[in-house]
């Protein structure tokens, strides 16, 4: 597939459904194979209805943030980035036959919401999977992108996830599987993050760093906070908490990154997490900075993942400014 930039005759070409060896996408699930239909329900897609290798064979970046406002911001700045042929707020939401998701494809890049919290990007990410399984898609790079609190650092760090840890420190996930627990790993790609890390250093005033993520399962109690609306333990005993986390080598804390990266692993997907620091939880519990500032801040993980996929797709110029205002 050839997408031409606007106002340019420069190509970026993209191979559809021709991996010739390359890592297609797999599914651990034999039963799939046994299936006469298989309907995406919560992305109101399916294989009988919907033409998923004309679709969506292309793709070669998925990027996925909690927020659908802020996935389309990030799929018009891609547009923009890319220089891409029409106008991004005409761009239209794949998923606009359920109100669960948001999917936004621009050229070989696809950007999606998954909500808050494990569960909600669990059940996007199985059918995600499918997704790109049934398309054909094969050479494929996952980018979790978002907000988190920071242990240590200073707000607005940029923390690329090396080990993505539960709330006891150990690099797993624990999923319930009918009446059994079964443990997954959470390693994260180490070749891709220090190429993130990489990218960092060519953006002029952007923290960055690789550190465990803490995913746990609640924004409250569950992160220590003091301020939800139950609270059984005292100030100190959630500081000493914090203190042995970053001991544990957890820079930053976050809902998502356990499941995204024990399932992106399982399936051959090199997945990487790249969240930028709210505030330090050392400090405080509470989100203080205003809108501006937090909304720069919420901006820095899509700048780096913008340079990064240029840069792959062979149309970073390192003498061209940084474009920093997302549509």
């Amino acid at each position: 597939m050839t997408y031409f930039l606007a106002d340019s005759n420069k190509p970026i070409k993209t191979e559809r459904n021709n991996c010739n060896g390359s890592q297609l996408v797999s599914v651990k699930n034999p039963h799939l194979d046994l299936m006469d239909e298989d309907i995406l329900y919560h992305f109101s897609l399916g294989t009988k209805t919907h033409d998923l290798p004309a679709m969506f064979g292309d793709i070669k970046f998925v990027c996925v943030g909690g927020s659908p406002n802020r996935m389309k911001a990030f799929a018009q700045f891609m547009h923009k980035e890319l220089g891409l042929e029409g106008d991004a707020k005409d761009m239209l939401d794949i998923c606009a036959g359920t109100d669960r998701y948001s999917m936004f494809k621009v050229g070989p890049v696809l950007s999606i919401s998954h909500g808050m919290g494990v569960p909600s990007i669990s059940i996007m990410l199985h059918e995600l999977i499918k997704l790109l399984h049934h398309a054909k898609c094969c050479d494929v790079t996952i980018i979790r992108i978002g907000t988190s609190g920071g242990l240590g650092i200073e707000p607005g760090s940029v923390v690329i996830t090396d080990i993505a840890v539960d709330s006891f420190f150990k690099p797993q996930f624990e999923q319930v599987i009918l009446d059994n627990v079964v443990v997954r790993s959470t390693e994260l790609d180490q070749d891709l993050a220090n190429e993130l890390l990489k990218c960092s250093r060519e953006i002029e005033d952007f923290p960055t760093l690789i550190g465990h993520t803490m995913c746990t399962d609640d924004f409250y109690e569950g992160q220590g906070r003091l301020d939800g609306a139950l609270c059984s333990f005292s100030n100190e005993k959630k500081l000493e908490y914090l203190k042995r986390a970053y001991d544990a080598g957890v820079r930053n804390i976050e809902m998502e990154s356990t499941v995204f990266a024990a399932m992106c692993r399982l399936c051959g997907l090199k997945a990487a997490v790249v969240c930028v620091t709210l505030l330090d939880r050392l400090e405080g519990d509470q989100i203080t900075s205003s809108h501006e500032v937090l909304a720069e801040y919420q901006q820095r993980p899509q700048q780096l993942i913008s340079m990064f996929i240029k840069k792959r797709l062979g149309l970073w110029n390192q003498t061209e400014p940084l474009d920093k205002e997302l549509v």
